[in-house]
């Protein structure tokens, strides 16, 4: 029953979409849903600036309870943070405050603060009836906008929430933190549905910016954010079917790419010794994309969004060559800001022919020129599409991440482990993965005091174990092993968490990994998959769960 169970998910997500690139035939939704309107501050809640009150226009004292809301954040005590929302602020403020408001230094917001503070702890203090109230009105909300109809079915939508005004954060040191989001409008959004379907209607005074029937995209809405200038889109939720099968045919190309990956080395590896430079550069850009898994970077216009770069976008400052370094030989430090503005810096020895080729690219440079200065990335999928049809940059790095997770699990799972220790490996392979993709975060701001209650945990299980010890010998050895095990358990917690410290999981575990490694794997060590994939993940890789086979290997 299983094997017939399997083969026919298989023949579901496998069937595919044949109709020469549309995705779809009908498309019918309500729309996405906005966020309430602004609420005003009670008049006994004030903003002072210089010691006194000041009652701000509605547009400023918006944009000022953003700020209020993140006093208690480490983004306000940064500077380029401040900088940007004083300068945004004031272009939201009347002529008259604009006069008054001049320094950042001089405004109080710690009256608004604890306004917000308040109503949270009032929100938690909301009884079980409260509570269900307004579930079940958030339920209706979802039952009227998060469900569309699709060829005929009814299919879950992702993001149906206009996402709400606030204060930009960005990752890593953004430089721009603390810009504004700006309120979205109905003017600014296109919707996207069938013809002959009941168009969503706009709300009450506004209009769509545009209505079109497009059937080769699959969202169902879009707009423009005003931050980064980057398109928003409302599209259908991870576990539709449609995107099971793009994440499906994802993963099947990385698989492919097994097969050729070896030719594909080789050439890249003659192309060091070619006559001519962009063919070199070429060479040695794959090299650091497939051995590195770093992105391939693309152009971006200047001084649009942060100073981030990817391989092909390198400069001549970002890399630094040493001929020998604590004992190896032609060794290249990297030190750049990546996607999201996350530093990425490594030190790794490469092959003799990339050094002497790197020290030619950065030949009579200056360090702001690029690196790659013949080469970018059209030009990079372009040629790689030629070896294989789909490989573009993009298919290395989840090619190298699947097969990283799949050597680990192979080399680190015994059958012979407990739970815990499966699981304390299955991380270890995801965080080797993590490490190569620079899938870093900060701390979590309750990592101390978490892992202090383990800690204490430990302690008071090692106490409560000594004593049963003691008393072996008056038949407690049940008792002791219980506790052995208990101990254990929480020691392997501890581990864990203190080697997740820096490392974020879950970017590697949704978007470059092979699913169905994961699955096969729970599969064949009997692992619960919920101790893996929660709810969403689960949701999300549906196709997966229905089609794997213990035996799968990427």
């Amino acid at each position: 029953i299983f094997v017939k169970t399997l083969q026919t998910a298989r023949l579901m997500w496998e069937e595919g979409n044949s109709n020469n690139g549309n995705k779809w035939t009908t498309l019918e939704h309500k729309g996405p849903l906005f966020p309430p309107e602004y609420e005003p501050l009670p008049n006994n809640v004030s903003f002072f600036y210089n010691g006194n009150p000041v009652k701000l226009t509605l547009p400023a004292e918006e944009v000022a309870t953003f700020y209020a809301k993140m006093l208690d954040h480490e983004y306000t005590t940064k500077s380029s943070f401040q900088e940007n929302f004083f300068t945004d602020w004031r272009e939201e403020m009347s002529v008259e405050e604009r006069e008054q408001i001049k320094k950042l230094s001089k405004c109080d917001f710690t009256h608004i603060n604890k306004y917000f503070l308040d109503k949270s702890e009032e929100k938690k203090a909301m009884t079980k009836e409260q509570k269900q109230v307004l579930k079940e009105e958030n339920n209706k909300l979802t039952e009227e906008y998060g469900f569309c109809e699709l060829d005929g079915h009814r299919e879950k939508i992702g993001n149906f929430r206009v996402e709400p005004p606030g204060l930009f954060r960005g990752r890593g040191e953004h430089p721009k933190m603390g810009k504004l989001k700006k309120r979205i409008q109905p003017e600014e959004i296109t919707i996207n549905c069938s013809k002959g379907s009941n168009i969503p209607v706009a709300p009450k005074g506004h209009r769509w910016r545009k209505v079109q029937h497009d059937n080769t995209v699959t969202w169902l809405a879009s707009w423009v954010e005003n931050v980064q200038g980057n398109f928003k889109y409302v599209m259908l939720n991870p576990s539709s079917k449609l995107k099971g099968e793009k994440d499906w045919q994802k993963y099947e190309v990385a698989r492919k790419l097994k097969l050729k990956v070896e030719t594909i080395r080789r050439l890249y590896r003659e192309d060091w010794k070619n006559r001519e430079m962009k063919t070199r550069q070429r060479g040695v850009a794959l090299y650091f994309i497939d051995k590195l898994a770093l992105r391939a970077g693309n152009e971006k216009e200047e001084s649009e969004t942060a100073d981030t770069v990817g391989c092909c976008s390198l400069r001549v400052e970002h890399i630094t060559l040493h001929q020998e370094k604590g004992g190896q030989e032609f060794m290249v430090e990297f030190d750049f800001l990546g996607k999201d503005s996350i530093r990425y810096y490594n030190e790794v020895p490469v092959e003799g022919r990339v050094f002497k080729n790197l020290k030619l690219f950065m030949e009579n440079k200056e360090p702001e020129d690029d690196l790659f200065d013949r080469i970018n990335t059209t030009y990079l999928n372009k040629h790689l599409n030629q070896s294989m049809p789909g490989l573009t940059a993009k298919v290395f790095r989840t090619f190298n991440a699947s097969t990283t997770l799949q050597e680990q699990l192979n080399k680190l799972t015994t059958a012979d482990m407990s739970l815990e220790e499966k699981l304390l490996s299955y991380n270890r392979a995801n965080r080797a993965v993590a490490i190569l993709c620079n899938h870093q975060r900060a701390a979590p701001k309750t990592f101390e005091k978490s892992m202090q209650n383990l800690q204490d945990k430990v302690a008071q299980k090692q106490q409560q174990l000594d004593v049963a010890r003691k008393e072996l010998k008056d038949k407690k050895e049940a008792v002791v092993k219980r506790l052995e095990e208990q101990l254990k358990k929480l020691q392997l917690q501890m581990t864990d968490r203190e080697e997740n410290k820096v490392i974020a999981l879950g970017t590697s575990k949704l978007n470059y990994l092979d699913p169905r490694i994961s699955v096969a794997w729970c599969r064949k060590f009997n692992v619960p998959i919920e101790k893996i994939y929660n709810k969403t993940q689960r949701d999300k890789f549906a196709w997966a769960i229905d089609m794997t086979e213990e035996d799968f290997q990427f």
